[in-house]
């Protein structure tokens, strides 16, 4: 019985997220346009379980590229009226479309002159008609076996909060590295950090110069625990790379002769590299595809300035 109770709530949830998807129309698109344009803050503000939902939906929304806040209507009455101000939008969640403290709200938006965008499960309610603008999220059978309790309708609004964040972030042409400013912490942060953040540089890089021996080159490789070396120009630019692989294959051909070689003449030219500012995705990307373990940061002139290790970007926890 429990198992078929909570296979009805998903049915019911879904169900409701599906026929609001095949109602979305030309509203949805003006909505955009008008989130757009706002050149302040999206403040969304709901009562009970449709104000947890607009919480939710303003920190989507900053998440996203759109600076947001939430403005509780009980608290906004009683000094938090300060938090609007003139240019942004309000975003109001009401199933009912009757929530008092909502509707006490709308004589100081309208003084201000804030746009207003409400969803609820009731175009036709008080909120409903004074917006400038009401997405309907249609009016499902909650979950609830009483159909009382906010099941069905908060998971309509709140997929309909969300199809507007992201619609307005893929408008406003927002990208990965974005993102990646804006998630700092925590495991996504991690998995977006820049190649900037973690790359070996200093004296910690492993590199030589063209003409330096290979017993200096033996040297560096053993200090910078990287299993290669970076070979440069005198203006250090890279020009080439020496890993233990290439120096097993060169005490193969040359046995103990090698050493009167210098690293220009034992490099393998043209290292595969990566740009500072690109995330650290990107890099474990490179390594897989290229099947290395090690990769050579580069500015746009081909000057070296780091290099980073798959064991760095283990620390990062991309796996």
């Amino acid at each position: 019985m429990t198992l078929e109770v909570g296979r009805q709530v998903l049915y019911l949830e879904a169900e409701a997220i599906r026929s609001l998807a095949e109602r979305l129309d030309s509203r949805f698109t003006t909505a955009m346009d008008l989130l757009g344009r706002c050149q302040g803050r999206i403040v969304t503000t709901g009562m009970g379980k449709s104000g947890i939902i607009a919480r939710k939906l303003a920190a989507t929304f900053a998440s996203t590229g759109s600076p947001s806040l939430f403005l509780h209507p009980a608290e906004a009455i009683h000094g938090d009226l300060g938090m609007l101000a003139g240019g942004d939008v309000v975003v109001a969640l009401s199933n009912s479309g009757e929530t008092e403290e909502i509707i006490r709200l709308l004589e100081y938006i309208r003084r201000l002159a804030i746009p207003l965008v409400v969803l609820t499960g009731h175009p036709d309610s008080t909120l409903g008609r004074l917006a400038d603008l009401c997405l309907d999220t249609g009016d499902p059978r909650e979950a609830c076996h009483l159909g009382l309790a906010p099941t069905a309708s908060t998971a309509a609004a709140m997929a309909l909060g969300d199809a507007l964040a992201v619609g307005l972030s893929h408008r406003k042409g927002f990208r990965l590295e974005d993102f990646a400013l804006l998630h700092p912490g925590g495991k996504l942060g991690k998995k977006l950090r820049r190649i900037a953040d973690l790359m070996r540089a200093g004296a910690a890089l492993p590199r030589v110069r063209a003409g330096a021996s290979m017993k200096e080159v033996i040297y560096v490789m053993s200090n910078g625990r990287m299993g290669i070396a970076a070979v440069t120009e005198d203006d250090g630019k890279l020009i080439g790379a020496i890993s233990d692989g290439d120096l097993r294959r060169l005490l193969e051909r040359h046995g103990s002769h090698v050493l009167e070689l210098t690293a220009g003449e034992c490099m393998t030219p043209a290292p595969k590299t990566i740009a500072a500012g690109e995330l650290a995705t990107a890099a474990l990307a490179v390594m897989e595809r290229n099947k290395i373990t090690s990769l050579f940061v580069t500015d746009a002139e081909g000057r070296l300035q780091g290099a980073i290790h798959l064991h760095d970007l283990w620390q990062t926890e991309l796996f």
